[in-house]
C-alpha cells in the first residue's frame, strides 16, 4: 500500500504478502488466461463492482455529515473539558466523582504509606503553599507523552504550548468540500499574536477514474496551514546563523547573519504540499504522508480521548495491543518451528522466509 494513500485514511502501510512494500500482488495471466465467453463476463462483473465503489463513496460522504452532526453534540462536553483545564470553573464533588480501586489500595503495605505521607509532609514544607490554576500543562503533557508528537516538539517549543488552552476539530459544511480543520486555542502570549491556529485537511470520497477499484474510503488529498504572526525575534521556526566572508581580492573579512530553518512543532503549520500531478521525491512523500497520519491521529484519538493521554491509560491501552499482536506472532512462529523439527527438515539451503518490512501521520 502505497504509503501517503495509507496515512490519508489513518492508515499503515502493510506490506503484501511475498511482495514489496507498496507493490501490489497481482496476476495479470488470469484474467487472459480465460475463455473469451467467460471474459466478458467477468467484464460485466467490473462494471458492477464500480458501481459497487460509487455507492460506497455516497455512504461515506454521509457518514461524514453523521460525524458533523454527533461533533455538535460533543463540543459542549469538550467545552466544559477547556473550562476545567484552564480553570475558569471549577467541578463540583459530584463532577470530580470516580470510583478509585480500594482492592489496589489495601494491597499497598503500611510502611509505604507512612514513608509517602512523611514525604509529602516534607514537599509541602519545602514549598510555598500554592494553589493551581486548572490542569497545568495538560497538552503538554499529552505532546511529550505521545511519541508521534514528543518527536516534533523542540525544547524551545514548549514554553509557548504552555500557552495552549484547547485543540478542536471543526467538519466542512453541508454542501461543501468534504475537509476537517484542526483549531489550536491560544491564550494570550508573548510569541505570537494570533489566538487560533489552524490546519485543514482536505479530502475526497470518491473512486479514482483511472483506478475505481482502489477506492477504500475517504483519503486525504492536501492539507493547508496558516500564517503565524510572531512577535520580533520569537519566530522558533527558524534561527539565526552568522556566517564569515572573505573577500577574494582584498582578503578582507565580513561578518553576515542569516536565517535558517529550525525544527519545532510550529512546522506543523507551514506543510509539505501535494504535487498536483502527483510526482514527489522520496523525502517529500514521506514528509506528507506524516502529515496526513498526524492530522487524522489529533483527529480520531488526541481531541476525543484527550484525558485518557493526558493520564497515560491511553498509551497503556495501545502498548498492551501491541504486545498482544506480537505474542500471537511468536507462538505462531514456535508452532511452525516444531512442525519443522518434527519432520526432522533442517536443510541449511531450504530458503527462508524474509521478514515484513515495516513503515514509519
Amino acid at each position: 500500500m502505497d504509503p501517503v494513500k495509507a496515512a490519508r485514511r489513518g492508515e499503515q502501510a502493510i506490506p503484501n504478502p511475498g511482495g514489496q512494500m507498496g507493490k501490489p500482488v497481482v496476476f495479470p495471466f488470469m484474467e487472459s488466461m480465460l475463455p473469451k465467453v467467460v471474459k466478458r463476463r467477468v467484464h460485466a462483473l467490473k462494471r458492477l463492482q464500480e458501481q459497487c465503489a460509487h455507492i460506497e463513496a455516497k455512504f461515506y460522504e454521509e457518514v461524514h455529515e453523521l460525524e458533523r452532526k454527533y461533533a455538535t453534540l460533543y463540543q459542549p462536553l469538550f467545552d466544559k473539558r477547556r473550562e476545567i483545564v484552564t480553570g475558569a470553573v471549577e467541578p463540583t464533588d459530584e463532577e470530580c466523582e470516580w470510583p478509585t480501586d480500594e482492592d489496589e489500595e489495601e494491597e499497598l503495605a503500611e510502611e509505604v504509606k507512612e514513608k509517602a505521607t512523611i514525604e509529602d509532609a516534607k514537599k509541602e514544607e519545602a514549598k510555598p503553599e500554592e494553589d493551581p490554576k486548572g490542569i497545568p500543562d495538560f497538552w503538554l503533557t499529552i505532546f511529550k507523552s505521545v511519541d508521534m508528537l514528543s518527536d516534533m516538539v523542540q525544547e524551545h517549543d514548549e514554553p509557548i504550548l504552555k500557552h495552549l488552552r484547547d485543540i478542536q476539530v471543526k467538519f466542512s459544511e453541508p454542501g461543501q468540500p468534504m475537509s476537517f480543520t484542526l483549531e489550536f486555542h491560544f491564550e494570550p502570549n508573548g510569541y505570537f499574536n494570533n489566538a487560533v491556529l489552524t490546519k485543514v485537511y482536505k479530502m475526497k470520497s470518491e473512486p479514482d477514474a483511472s483506478d475505481p477499484f482502489s477506492f477504500e474510503g475517504p483519503e486525504i488529498i492536501d492539507c493547508e496551514g496558516c500564517q503565524i504572526d510572531w512577535h520580533k525575534g520569537k519566530d522558533v521556526t527558524v534561527k539565526t546563523i552568522k556566517k564569515k566572508q572573505k573577500h577574494k581580492g582584498r582578503g578582507t573579512v565580513r561578518t553576515v547573519t542569516k536565517q535558517v530553518p529550525n525544527d519545532s512543532f510550529f512546522n506543523f503549520f507551514n506543510p509539505v504540499k501535494a504535487s498536483p500531478d502527483g510526482e514527489m521525491d522520496e523525502d517529500s512523500e514521506f514528509n506528507l504522508a506524516t502529515d496526513f497520519e498526524i492530522g487524522h491521529f489529533f483527529r480520531e484519538r488526541i481531541v476525543p480521548r484527550a484525558v485518557l493521554y493526558f493520564t497515560g491509560e491511553a498509551l497503556e491501552d495501545e502498548s498492551f495491543e501491541e504486545e498482544e499482536m506480537e505474542e500471537g506472532d511468536e507462538e505462531e512462529q514456535d508452532e511452525e518451528g516444531d512442525e519443522d523439527d518434527e519432520e526432522g527438515d533442517t536443510d541449511p539451503k531450504k530458503e527462508q522466509p524474509q521478514p515484513a518490512e515495516c513503515k514509519q501521520q
